[in-house]
């Protein structure tokens, strides 16, 4: 096999010579267009030269290859497989461990360089900065005489005056380190509290919706609207006696209102009106009809929703017709809050504060859900929602803590079990959540002027704005009358003071406004 290889290296480096040999005469063909004739004959001797030349050195190297191999063959031959294995594996292990050697020796070799280089950097770095330094001393020296030669003040009165701008500073900064410290003792007083209150609220979020006492029933057309009232205005009439809502018909474009306060009856009246302008057909026995089967489809979704609700909260056991009247609760609003996503939300915050305490969850989920159901009870006893909700859960068997929660969520009752004040709190939580229910307009008024008359009445203020529906107020002070000190002050004081004399939901942002503006007109 050795001789074979040499064979054709000889071979290759043979017609390597040759390719060399061809190039060479090309190149010198086509570098001069004079000398073409005399080079293409001297070219061709030399390349009949190079091919003799080439075909002796073949032959003599593929006769030693041909020596070389035999004379191996007889050598191998005379050795037997098992000191050939032995050599092999010697061979081999000293192979790895040369190595091995070589590539530990070049490490160190590396390693011994890059520690000469960084040894070398270092000198040469700490040579620059003692240079440096003695630049910055020299300069920082210079500059000293400067400052005191133009300013006119010596060193000592220089940082008379700094001390005095220093304690400035200080006095603002120790007001802003205080208050975050009282902010601080307070997030850590009721630290636990506030955990499991926020840990409760954001893993119960939920919508609302607002309901009003009218709905809006959208039609393609004038026309519809002339079908609706009917000949002397008998399908109208119909549709308001047979559905108790007030059907109000005016100019408004492609629109009729549904009036009434039971909201029941105003999505039958609207589910009527679609179904009959839908079909086509629109007279009083068609009305009759229709509404009819709309009541019961009403009643039906009432029922599947109250089912719906209990299987999605996990609440087993509970009296039909307590599920009929949570389902009810999808069409009645209480300050613009929808009752059911209002008593889900409580349910679900209910059920976490429970856990987070201690307490059995189902049971907490369960007052949660059922604590407003006094407002959809079909008597009309003249008592509190609570009160009625009470009597209500106690008449469909409920268990007496839950019945105690119900009734005393709102103190009608003294509270008998802990988790009754779970279920006032998380009522409150539900209902004092940004935007899930209107405000009073009057008490939202007389909540803004008073925010807006307490900023007023401190010295150097200019104008108050109650702004975010009375969540944030922008006092607007003086710049001549009032320093930056003491608008962080106003700002400290006047949320310390609405703290103290005020009630309010979540927080109100108190920002202090101070500027100065230079004017001028160019004529």
């Amino acid at each position: 096999m050795i001789l074979l290889t040499l064979s054709h290296t000889a071979a290759y480096m043979l017609m390597g010579i040759t390719a060399l040999v061809v190039g060479a005469g090309i190149g010198i063909l086509l570098s001069s267009t004079v000398m073409r004739n005399t080079l293409t004959k001297k070219s061709i001797l030399l390349l009949e030269e190079a091919k003799e030349k080439a075909e002796v050195i073949k032959k003599d190297k593929i006769l030693q290859a041909k020596e070389k191999f035999l004379q191996l063959k007889a050598e191998h031959e005379k050795e037997t497989n098992e000191r050939k294995r032995e050599v092999q594996k010697m061979e081999s292990r000293i192979q790895q461990q040369q190595q091995q050697a070589n590539q530990r020796d070049e490490e160190l070799r590396k390693r011994a360089n890059e520690l000469k280089s960084q040894q070398q950097s270092i000198s040469a770095q700490q040579e620059n900065i003692h240079k440096r330094q003695a630049e910055l001393d020299k300069i920082q020296d210079e500059q000293k005489k400067m400052l005191e030669t133009i300013s006119g003040l010596s060193a000592l009165e220089a940082k008379d005056q700094l001390k005095e701008m220093m304690k400035d500073e200080a006095t603002a900064e120790a007001m802003i380190i205080s208050r975050d410290i009282i902010e601080e003792a307070k997030m850590s007083a009721n630290q636990e509290a506030k955990k499991i209150i926020l840990e409760t609220i954001q893993r119960t979020a939920a919508e609302h919706a607002i309901e009003n006492t009218v709905s809006v029933f959208n039609i393609e057309n004038d026309e519809i609207k002339g079908r609706i009232i009917g000949r002397e205005g008998r399908n109208i009439r119909a549709l308001e006696s047979l559905t108790g809502v007030e059907i109000i018909i005016d100019d408004s474009p492609d629109a009729i209102l549904l009036s009434g306060f039971d909201p029941i009856r105003r999505e039958v009246a609207r589910l009527s009106l679609q179904k009959l302008v839908t079909d086509g057909r629109i007279h009083p026995a068609r009305i009759e009809e229709v509404v009819k089967k709309v009541e019961k489809q009403v009643e039906q979704e009432i029922i599947e929703t109250g089912k719906r609700t209990v299987i999605d909260l996990g609440i087993h056991n509970i009296s039909p017709e307590l599920i009929r009247m949570i389902g009810r609760m999808k069409y009645r609003s209480s300050y613009g809050q929808n009752l059911l996503q209002h008593s889900i939300e409580v349910a679900k915050l209910c059920s976490s504060m429970a856990a987070e305490l201690g307490l059995n969850p189902k049971t907490a989920k369960r007052a949660g859900l059922l604590h407003d159901i006094g407002k959809v009870a079909e008597n009309e006893e003249e008592l509190p929602h609570a009160i009625l909700g009470m009597k209500t859960a106690e008449k469909y068997k409920e268990k007496a803590d839950v019945c105690n929660a119900i009734g005393a969520h709102h103190d009608e009752i003294e509270m008998e079990t802990l988790i009754a004040p779970i279920v006032q709190v998380c009522d409150a939580i539900s209902g004092a959540r940004p935007g899930a229910r209107r405000e009073v307009v009057e008490a939202y008024i007389q909540r803004l002027n008073k925010l807006e008359e307490m900023a007023m009445a401190f010295p150097g203020v200019v104008k108050t704005y109650a702004i975010q529906a009375g969540r944030e107020l922008r006092v607007i002070v003086a710049a001549d009358k009032v320093s930056d000190t003491d608008a962080d002050r106003i700002s400290f004081d006047l949320s310390k003071q609405i703290q103290t004399e005020m009630t309010y939901p979540g927080q109100i942002k108190i920002t202090v406004i101070r500027e100065t503006r230079a004017v001028s007109f160019a004529k």
